[in-house]
């Protein structure tokens, strides 16, 4: 009896591994908003990879600078938002844990600065928002 070098003996073991959904989703957004690029670089730079909870404190800070109106060379909020909640409406269990935990869960508090975006958020983030900060 032979082993089996993989679980699925059809597939290539020479192929390159898939990216996983969480590195898609960051690999995604510098793609769809290129005024995180140099976030993105600097973060590969330092982390040896992408780490995409890690880079998505970077999204997080931009996103609410722009809301804030304090960096006018932050990508527009509005795009960040639309984009993450298309990513939200797919129901991608990676992805959707990199917005609700990395992204959402790290909006500024009722007491801070900024905390007016969660209004702005679209309704599939929204309604995951409530779940995990009910109280805001």
């Amino acid at each position: 009896m032979t082993a089996t070098p993989s679980a699925n003996p059809g597939a290539n073991p020479n192929a390159a591994p898939s990216m996983a959904p969480s590195v898609q989703l960051v690999s995604d957004l510098v793609t769809r908003i290129p005024e995180f690029r140099g976030a993105y670089e600097t973060h590969v730079l330092h982390q040896g990879g992408v780490l995409p909870h890690v880079f998505f404190w970077d999204v997080v800070q931009g996103t609410v600078r722009s809301f804030l109106g304090e960096d006018p060379g932050a990508a527009d909020w509005r795009r960040t938002l639309d984009f993450l909640e298309e990513q939200s409406a797919r129901g991608v269990l990676g992805i959707d844990e990199v917005i609700v935990t990395s992204f959402l869960g790290d909006l500024p508090s009722p007491q801070e600065p900024g905390h007016a975006i969660v209004e702005q958020l679209g309704p599939v983030m929204a309604a995951k928002f409530v779940r995990i900060r009910p109280l805001g």
